[in-house]
């Protein structure tokens, strides 16, 4: 079994990104054993506010959580947030998400994803952080045919600029562990989904259509697979990850890149048809071809994962789902609007 250190309640933990999907789970995982919280993020209109601001006044019942609002793009900003707050710890999820919307705004993946990035990486290299693990993305894998993707692949073949970015965030994440022994942890999500989700992810996408009665779009005729990966799954796979920094590497880097996936492909068409049952009507399908930026398939390789934290997500896709339909019913009574 691994032996690794758990959550230390005793130190400070800030996660940029704090009202968004992952970014506000993992601050109420760790506020509800104790640990000092500090959250940050600009609040931007990427997607619905109003649910951002209903995820952070979830987490402000929690007196040992803190909420700042500001925008990792601005040197001065971040250089505060450090000075005032001290973290011991950082895990940065804040970013401009989204395959196809780079298409559309390249420029907010250029600030957000990348001068963003560099300036919290030079606030953790002034400020002794003991671990910083930022997120990024299962899309670095490009369109690749053989599976399951391991983080030994190559990965310098980006489809889309998001996916360019996070490759980037890996890169320059390297270069400061190896000069300055930061030490540093990048996490590859696949599909994350789940209550109090991203409005712009397919099981949102879906629901939301399926209760107004309108056509869902299906890229690939429907053919297309994903590594869904449930939420608490996630969280739990970076919580184990806060207080145990990686070792340092055969050249002396401290630095560590992990998939966090379910380890199970499902065809979209198949996701599609589980909500159906679940909402107990039939979508209306209109089908496309593929489109720019997109992947026929993810599949995460988790042996390290595994090896190093005797953890694999594993919560089934019926279940999962079945979660965040109710968590819809709940949050946006779509019946009582029909």
């Amino acid at each position: 079994m691994a032996i690794f250190n758990r959550l230390d309640p005793t130190k400070r933990y800030l996660i940029t990104g704090a009202a968004g999907f992952i970014g506000s789970h993992l601050a109420a995982k760790l506020a509800k054993q104790g640990a000092t919280v500090v959250g940050y993020d600009n609040i931007n209109d990427y997607y619905d506010v109003n649910l951002k601001l209903a995820r952070i006044k979830n987490l402000e019942v929690y007196p040992n959580f803190k909420f700042i609002r500001g925008d990792l793009a601005e040197q001065h900003s971040v250089d505060s947030l450090f000075k005032n707050e001290r973290p011991d710890y950082v895990i940065n999820l804040a970013a401009q998400a989204g395959v196809r919307y780079s298409i559309v705004n390249p420029r907010a993946y250029i600030t957000s994803n990348l001068v963003g990035f560099f300036n919290i990486l030079e606030a953790c290299r002034h400020n002794e952080i003991a671990h910083l693990l930022y997120a990024s993305s299962s899309s670095v894998y490009g369109d690749r045919s053989e599976t399951p993707f391991s983080t030994r692949d190559r990965v310098d073949e980006p489809l889309s600029l998001y996916a360019a970015t996070k490759r980037s965030n890996e890169i320059l994440a390297f270069s400061y562990s190896h000069l300055y022994k930061l030490p540093t942890t990048g996490l590859r999500f696949f599909t994350v989904y789940g209550p109090w989700g991203r409005p712009d992810m397919a099981a949102f996408i879906f629901a939301r259509k399926i209760f107004a009665n309108e056509p869902i779009e299906l890229y690939n005729n429907g053919d297309m697979y994903r590594d869904f990966t449930y939420i608490d799954d996630i969280v739990q796979g970076v919580e184990n990850m806060i207080c145990n920094p990686p070792k340092p590497d055969a050249h002396g880097n401290p630095v560590k890149i992990y998939n966090i996936g379910n380890n199970k492909p499902e065809k979209l068409a198949d996701f599609v048809a589980i909500i159906e049952r679940l909402i107990g009507r039939q979508a209306q399908k209109k089908y496309l071809p593929m489109q720019p930026g997109d992947v026929y398939q993810t599949y995460a390789d988790v042996d390290d994962l595994v090896h190093d934290f005797d953890f694999r997500p594993n919560t089934p896709i019926e279940v999962g789902l079945a979660r965040f339909i109710q968590w819809y019913r709940e949050y946006y009574q779509p019946e009582s609007v029909d």
